[in-house]
């Protein structure tokens, strides 16, 4: 019998765990996944918390309750991964030897290291809405706040889901005129990339949004320091961004056991892999998914959801002594939440930038364009996420691969 163990039980782990479960009998392989804890979080609806459309006790469920029967959950910290003897090192000092080891441990925020974010204003004039604490304390701090500078700033790239600051800007902008004082509001988004976005295509329509609601964008401004008592974005070359309220998403890193695992990730602390077989470049019994990756795609939810598909592949492969079959070729998608009840999507992969029409075929989703259809895309999401997308089965006419029916461009894929 194979030994799986599974490390990370957010998105790319649970639906790993379950796609394996689901090719691999008991008899075939033991699979085990390990958290540090027992909660699962809908990471995409802490971006509607902070204004009121989203409660906490809906976007967490146990994680062990989402995984197959036939899949052990061991709860324990992670102190290392000894690559030489394939076997990961618990922080209870028990260890958990493996014949295929997944590494889906995400990203996780580093605030501490930019000089200030965390010290004199942080969880009273400057927050974060990418964790549940920091969203419900932003939440509370919009009500309170009748008029003023806000700040939406970026300190670093990669971060988790990279349009959900533009989207905080998108519904801030709503937020306010819905209480009828964003006249009062004077709202900027900071980014250290040139243009509103990574890819042109999307950067354009997306820097186009923020202007036609008066948000300001400061580009190229790398945050060296924030200074929450004096309400101040100091860049490295001592630009300036003045504040009243700063939303700041903070620097991200690999999980902190990948630093103490000599050889598995880079200087960020992501796990190097080959782009397309999800394999790890440091031993090939190792694979990694999601955003724990150096991959130059998106850390979305999508992506992982993509990747899943190829790492259950591979790894069957890898541990039958065939050659790796499967293939990411970056594929990514993301619902843009831009205010008032529309939303719209961009779907793009490594090579090609996002396109219009419609995903994922020419009846469906409309593409690079403002919609009702798809802001109730991306709120029935949610449901999809927790019933069919964790449990590892495909989605009806929803490939892994990017599609190109439905586009007005096929482009390079």
């Amino acid at each position: 019998m194979k030994r799986i163990v599974i490390l990370g039980g957010g998105t790319g782990g649970t639906l790993a765990a379950n796609r394996l479960r689901r090719a691999l009998s008991v008899r075939e392989a033991e699979i085990t996944v390990v958290d540090q804890d027992d909660a699962h979080v809908y990471q995409p609806g802490l971006l509607f918390t902070p204004f009121g459309s989203a409660e906490q006790r809906s976007l967490v469920r146990p994680r062990h309750a989402r995984l197959h029967a036939g899949i052990g959950f061991r709860q324990a910290g992670i102190d290392r991964v000894d690559l030489d003897a394939d076997r990961v090192h618990l922080d209870d000092s028990s260890t958990l030897g493996y014949d295929a080891l997944v590494i889906a441990t995400g990203a996780r925020l580093l605030p501490e290291e930019t000089e200030g974010l965390t010290g004199e204003g942080w969880g009273e004039r400057v927050f974060t809405f990418y964790t549940p604490e920091g969203a419900e304390a932003l939440s509370k701090a919009l009500a309170r706040f009748d008029g003023g500078r806000i700040a939406v700033n970026v300190v670093d790239l990669p971060i988790k889901c990279p349009v959900a600051p533009l989207e905080f800007c998108f519904l801030a902008d709503w937020y306010f005129h819905r209480r009828g004082i964003r006249d009062r509001v004077e709202l900027t988004y900071v980014t250290p990339l040139d243009g509103a976005f990574t890819k042109p295509v999307a950067s354009r329509a997306l820097g186009g949004l923020l202007a036609q609601k008066d948000v300001r964008l400061v580009t190229e401004f790398n945050t060296g320091e924030v200074d929450g008592k004096s309400g101040r974005l100091i860049s490295y070359d001592q630009r300036e961004v003045p504040f009243d309220l700063a939303v700041v998403v903070p620097l991200h890193g690999g999980a902190a056991y990948i630093d103490r695992s000599p050889g598995l990730g880079d200087e960020l602390g992501f796990v190097r892999v080959d782009a397309g077989t999800l394999q790890s470049l440091a031993k090939p019994n190792v694979f990694a998914l999601g955003d724990a990756t150096d991959v130059p795609a998106s850390k979305a939810g999508s992506v992982a959801h993509f990747e899943g598909a190829t790492v259950e592949r591979n790894i069957r492969a890898f541990l039958a002594d065939r050659p790796l079959p499967a293939r990411f070729d970056g594929h990514a998608n993301c619902f843009v939440e831009t205010g008032y009840g529309r939303a719209l999507l961009i779907d793009f992969n490594y090579r090609t930038e996002p396109l219009p029409g419609h995903y994922p075929a020419a009846l469906g989703l409309p593409l690079l364009k403002q919609s009702r259809l798809n802001h109730l895309g991306k709120l029935a999401f949610q449901q999809v996420y927790w019933h069919a997308l964790l449990s590892g089965r495909d989605l009806p006419g929803i490939a892994a691969d990017m599609p190109t029916r439905g586009k007005s461009a096929a482009g390079p894929g």
